[in-house]
C-alpha cells in the first residue's frame, strides 16, 4: 500500500477476541491504527473536507476546535498536511503526552484551567466559550464544532458501521462509548437501517450529563460530557450502561496484563460490555465493542501508579496492581 497523505490510511478490519482475557464472547474493534492514533481521524477528515466543500474552510483559514485530546491530534495532523493553522482548546485533564503530540504537529494548544459552573457546562462550557470568543475576534477562524456537526456521525455511518457489519454479519450486540456521540449516533443509525436487528448499548461515565444524570467529577478524558451533545438521539439507542472510573482502570490494567495497552475510553467500554454480557448470559450471540484508541497517551495517567493513587486512592492502586 502506498499513500500520499497521512489522513488517507485507515485500518478498519482489526478486531481482538477478548474472550481469553475476560471469559465472555466479545470482539473489540481497534480504531487506533492510523496516523492520528484514534477513531477521531474519521470524524476529523469528514468535518474538514465538508467545510472545504462548503467554502467555509479555504486557504488562509485557521481551524479551531474544543477537544479533550484525540480529535485535537487528528485535526493537528490534518491541518499540518493541508497547510492550515490550528488551535486546539483543551483543559487540564488533557494528557501531557497528547498536548505534546499536537504541538509537535504544529498546533497551538490553549489549555482552559477554570471551569464554569455545572449549570453552564463546567470545563467543556468554558472551552466552548473560549472557542466562540476566538472566532468572534478574527474571521479567519473556523470552528468545526464536533458537538453538533452532522459530518461527525456521518463518518461512522459511512465507515465504522459498515466495517463491523461486513466482518460480523451475525452481529447481535454493539457497545459504543458516548462522548460527543458522533461514533455512537453514526453506528446506531447504520444498525437501525441494516437488515439485521442489533441491540445497541451506549456506554457513559458516572459524572457525565449526556443521558440525563447529574454532573460529577471525572478525571479520565474521552467519554462523558458536561454538556448534553446536540446530536444525541436517544431513540436509536436501546440501552445505556454507566461506568465508574475505578472500573475503567481495572479493565485497562487487566488487558495490559495480557499485552493489550488500550486507552481509558476503551477500558470504560470494555468494562461495560463484559459486565453486560455476564449479566445477560449471551452464550451463542455475537458481541462487538469499539476501542477508540491505544494506551500510549495514558502512561502518565491511567497507567501511572502515582496518578492513580493521587486521584483514586491506594485501594484502587492495589487492586489494579495485583
Amino acid at each position: 500500500m502506498t499513500i500520499t497523505t497521512p489522513y488517507s490510511f485507515f485500518e478498519d478490519q482489526l478486531f481482538v477476541d477478548l474472550e481469553p482475557v475476560f471469559g465472555v464472547p466479545l470482539f473489540l474493534k481497534c480504531e487506533a491504527f492510523n496516523f492520528a492514533g484514534s477513531v477521531k481521524l474519521k470524524a476529523g477528515i469528514s468535518m474538514v473536507e465538508g467545510a472545504e466543500e462548503a467554502g467555509v474552510l479555504k486557504p488562509g483559514s485557521a481551524m479551531v476546535e474544543s477537544s479533550s485530546g484525540n480529535l485535537g491530534v487528528a485535526l493537528s495532523m490534518i491541518a499540518a498536511a493541508k497547510g492550515y493553522d490550528f488551535v486546539c482548546v483543551t483543559d487540564s485533564k488533557c494528557n501531557a503526552t497528547t498536548r505534546r503530540i499536537m504541538e509537535a504537529l504544529g498546533a497551538q494548544v490553549h489549555t482552559i484551567t477554570h471551569a464554569l459552573s455545572d449549570a453552564d457546562g463546567g470545563m467543556l462550557g468554558a472551552r466552548i466559550s473560549y472557542v466562540k470568543t476566538l472566532c468572534a475576534s478574527d474571521d479567519r477562524f473556523v470552528w468545526l464544532n464536533q458537538y453538533s456537526n452532522p459530518l461527525n456521525s456521518e463518518a461512522h455511518f459511512r465507515r465504522t458501521g459498515p466495517a463491523i457489519a461486513t466482518t460480523f454479519p451475525e452481529l447481535d450486540v454493539l457497545f459504543v462509548g458516548a462522548g460527543t456521540t458522533g461514533t455512537l449516533m453514526g453506528c446506531a443509525r447504520y444498525m437501525r437501517e441494516w437488515e439485521r436487528p442489533v441491540h445497541v448499548v451506549a456506554v457513559d461515565v458516572v459524572g457525565s450529563v449526556t443521558f440525563g444524570k447529574e454532573a460529577g467529577k471525572r478525571m479520565i478524558p474521552g467519554l462523558g460530557t458536561a454538556v448534553r451533545p446536540p446530536q444525541l438521539d436517544e431513540s436509536i439507542v436501546d440501552e445505556v450502561v454507566w461506568v465508574e472510573e475505578p472500573d475503567t482502570l481495572r479493565a485497562c490494567h487487566e488487558m495490559a496484563k495480557h499485552g493489550y495497552l488500550f486507552g481509558g475510553s476503551t477500558g470504560t467500554v470494555v468494562h461495560a460490555a463484559v459486565k453486560w454480557l455476564k449479566e445477560n448470559k449471551v452464550d451463542g450471540r455475537t458481541a462487538v465493542a469499539i476501542a477508540p484508541d491505544l494506551g500510549d497517551r495514558y502512561t502518565e495517567s491511567v497507567y501511572n501508579r502515582e496518578w492513580i493513587e493521587k486521584y483514586f486512592g491506594k485501594e484502587i492502586l492495589d487492586a489494579v496492581s495485583s
